[in-house]
């Protein structure tokens, strides 16, 4: 595709949104139209992100009425959503509408929740209130590029960090059939999960030097895990996450466990991912264990296991902010469009971050 694809980031001046705003600046294919954000419309992008100024030089967040004035009838739009949960289907509903009615041909992906379910009832018991565009999700699909070789649908919603970093980790030891399809799931993420608002959670002298777990067993991602696992694997998977709070501000590290069905040797499972992986340019199983430096603002993911011959830990490390947010949108949007899966994510980490 010669032209590039006109971008748009809703939500743009978060954390997600400014992660996709960096990616995109150095992508070959996108060209940055619009860094939609009400509450710092005309406000230049370099005051919230400074560590964009030379690569946006003159870019101004814009308003959610004003977007569309600066696409022309008739072009091809890639739109990004890092809106908040809850907010951002309505939001996507009223840019397709708008989509149709300038005969856009647009794509979406949604890095929010609002899109992680095919029923509407599933994601209201989970979130609460009412879903914002009910009649869309039969046009989203919410799957990992790794896991599905196509998507029936012209829209994903990105299943998010946690999930993502301990879908890698689980889906192909669930099609393996060497373990039981029960997982038991440490996740420690860094202080960027939880957004741009301060926060008790996210406040430095509570974060610092500290670890804890929060919403152990009770997580509302813990059901997105186990129905994308179940959908992923084609075996009912049964998942007990216990989330946990990180002293650091980036990063992802999951530690899977499960029982052997039979005496399994560590070969075995990694030759399960080095197999399921093969082809996957952004997974790579390791034979140390994980570490974040390795993979922080990559769009990598570093994966180790260890057995005892009975007990099978699958360990995966990722940058909660790339590979499980912005980087996994922009992999997903690449594929959309038909361009190479690695467009503009190729970026190594930089290490001793």
């Amino acid at each position: 595709m010669s032209a590039p694809i006109q971008a748009v980031v809703l939500g743009a001046s978060g954390y997600v949104g400014g992660e996709l705003l960096r990616l995109i600046a150095g992508h070959p294919n996108f060209r940055l139209v619009a860094a939609v954000s009400d509450s710092r419309a005309g406000r230049p992008v370099a005051d919230t992100f400074p560590h964009l100024s030379q690569v946006l030089a003159g870019v101004s967040f814009v308003a959610h009425d004003k977007w569309l004035n600066a696409i022309a009838d008739g072009g091809n739009v890639a739109l990004f959503s890092a809106a908040p949960h809850g907010a951002s289907a309505e939001i996507i509903a009223a840019a397709l509408r708008a989509s149709d009615a300038k005969r856009l041909t647009m794509h979406v992906v949604d890095s929010s929740a609002d899109f992680r379910y095919a029923e509407e009832s599933a994601w209201e018991s989970v979130y609460g209130g009412k879903h914002g565009a009910p009649d869309l999700l039969s046009q989203f699909t919410c799957a990992l590029p790794e896991h599905v070789d196509s998507i029936p649908t012209p829209h994903v919603g990105h299943p998010g960090c946690f999930a993502t970093a301990t879908l890698l980790a689980a889906v192909p030891l669930m099609r393996s059939g060497l373990t039981e399809a029960e997982i038991f799931v440490s996740g420690v993420t860094g202080s960027t999960g939880s957004g741009r608002s301060p926060q008790a959670g996210t406040h430095h002298p509570e974060r610092n030097s500290n670890l804890y777990a929060y919403k152990p067993l009770a997580h509302r991602h813990s059901p997105e895990m186990a129905g994308l696992a179940t959908a992923a694997s084609g075996r009912e998977t049964k998942v007990h996450f216990v989330p946990h709070s990180g002293p650091f501000a980036r990063g992802m590290h999951i530690t899977l466990q499960a029982r052997a069905k039979s005496s399994v040797s560590e070969q075995q499972l990694r030759d399960v991912y080095l197999q399921a992986y093969a082809n996957a340019p952004f997974v790579e199983v390791v034979t140390d264990t994980p570490k974040l430096k390795n993979v922080v603002a990559s769009n990598m993911c570093h994966i180790g296991v260890a057995t005892d011959g009975v007990s099978v830990v699958v360990m995966s490390a990722i940058d909660n902010l790339v590979k499980g947010a912005a980087g996994g949108a922009i992999q997903w949007m690449n594929r959309l469009w038909d361009l190479p899966e690695t467009a503009g994510l190729t970026a190594a980490a930089p290490g001793w971050t």
